[in-house]
């Protein structure tokens, strides 16, 4: 199956930066454009900074998906799940990434860079890529969503 091409916005704290690197790297060989919403270097920073930059473009729509990366990828989840429409969901398992597409239609890639490793961050990065949301039953749930606020 072949990735969805439509633009990825990606941001890191410090715990990621290397890894982000490389996922971008990975990402624009797939053809997809990435805009790299930072960190820009190893120095420490405050996550929340960058999850909530990435989850604001999300959450408004001027990008379809975004990727977020920190040290665990949980304190990034919790930030860009606070964010209207916004279904990010922390991976570390490439069944989770599948179903994250499948049934909850996830716009958010979450991953622990000191979690995982960078083969698994890649192989999890491509299935999330290339998977499509299956709707119907689905769909229902995901709307439902919007109604918890």
């Amino acid at each position: 199956m072949e990735a969805d091409k439509t633009p990825i916005i990606i941001g890191c704290d410090h715990g990621a930066y290397d890894l982000k690197e490389k996922l971008k790297t990975f990402i624009a060989e797939k053809g997809i454009e990435v805009e790299d919403a930072g960190t820009h270097s190893q120095d420490s920073v405050d996550y929340p900074d960058f999850g909530a930059k990435v989850a604001s473009l999300v959450s408004t729509g001027k990008f379809k998906r975004g990727i977020l990366l920190c040290g665990t990828g949980i304190g990034m989840s919790m930030v860009a799940n606070r964010f209207p429409h916004v279904r990010a969901a922390l991976c570390s398992d490439l069944f989770s990434a599948i179903m994250s597409r499948r049934h909850n239609d996830s716009n958010i890639l979450v991953l622990g860079g000191r979690v995982i490793g960078e083969g698994l961050a890649l192989e999890l990065t491509r299935a999330w890529l290339e998977t499509p949301f299956d709707g119907g039953r689905h769909l229902i749930r995901i709307e439902k969503f919007d109604q918890l606020d």
